[in-house]
């Protein structure tokens, strides 16, 4: 599938994330109390929500301080689009991590118990963690940060914290014409 225009790239991107937080709650153990039936945030008005939004802001302040790091501007994105304060470079570079990083470990303290109903209250409209559910989810972030995996195109290991920096400086190269296409990262 391809697109000519952003009109048409966004309402790609929009119909698949549809299909995969449509189908995300089926990846949630029934036995954990957990439902989870649409992805929604600002705020997130359930548990898993809550846990994906949290994993998703330390992933986005993470690719942010690599952006910087490398000499790109975190703020001059290709699909998100440049709005005051708003990391659109991050936050493209991100929708790959995205699955691997935060929606994996969101389902490992879910589906092992580590996180549990009563870790959540309700405030207004929407759900926030405890305190305790925040040090749990920072803790499995950080470790799943550090977890090896082997580099498709370098056929090394290294961890997700430094493959961030490894595909912000492939986007680099590619901005300055030293590779033909930006290789995403796939680990399968």
């Amino acid at each position: 599938m391809s697109a000519n225009n952003m009109s048409t790239l966004l309402g790609i991107e929009g119909a698949a994330a549809s299909l995969y937080f449509g189908n995300f709650g089926t990846l949630l153990s029934s036995t954990t109390g957990f439902d989870f039936t649409a992805r929604n945030r600002r705020p997130p008005k359930d548990p898993v929500n809550a846990v994906l939004s949290y994993l998703y802001s330390m992933l986005v302040k993470d690719i942010t301080i690599v952006a910087l790091a490398t000499g790109l501007d975190p703020y001059a994105g290709f699909c998100h689009q440049p709005l005051q304060g708003r990391p659109a470079l991050a936050l493209d570079l991100m929708e790959e991590f995205r699955p691997l990083v935060c929606d994996s470990t969101a389902i490992r303290l879910i589906n092992t118990s580590a996180l549990k109903n009563s870790d959540f209250s309700r405030l207004g409209n929407g759900v926030i963690m405890s305190d305790n559910a925040r040090r749990k989810v920072i803790s499995a972030y950080e470790k799943r940060m550090d977890t090896l995996v082997t580099h498709p195109i370098f056929g090394y290991a290294m961890s997700y914290r430094r493959v961030l920096s490894v595909q912000a400086r492939l986007v680099a190269r590619w901005l300055l014409g030293e590779i033909s296409d930006y290789p995403p990262f796939c680990t399968r």
